[in-house]
């Protein structure tokens, strides 16, 4: 379980007065926003918010392999290559 490796050179840093926010880069959104849409299905707010996104094939792959390090049921595993699939990745395994 953890972030997605290299989630703090992503990472996006806004200042707001005495404020500081810290904002996920795209890949990291698009990593937790595929999980959230395995989790909650295709007609969540997760899955919609995703396709918003337009991820690349490789964006996709790449967040495929780190949510299979967040979940490693095989459940979890046919529901994601499902999703992946909805999202137009035909070969979701590559």
């Amino acid at each position: 379980m953890g972030l997605p490796e290299g989630f703090k050179e992503r990472m996006h840093t806004r200042h707001y007065g005495g404020l500081t926010i810290h904002l996920a880069g795209r890949l990291d959104q698009i990593c937790f926003k595929l999980y959230a849409a395995v989790d909650q299905g295709p007609f969540s707010k997760h899955f919609a918010d995703l396709k918003q996104l337009n991820p690349t094939h490789e964006e996709l792959q790449t967040a495929r392999r780190w949510c299979v390090t967040q979940d490693v049921s095989e459940a979890f595993a046919i529901d994601l290559n499902q999703t992946v699939l909805a999202l137009g990745v035909e070969n979701a395994n590559s």
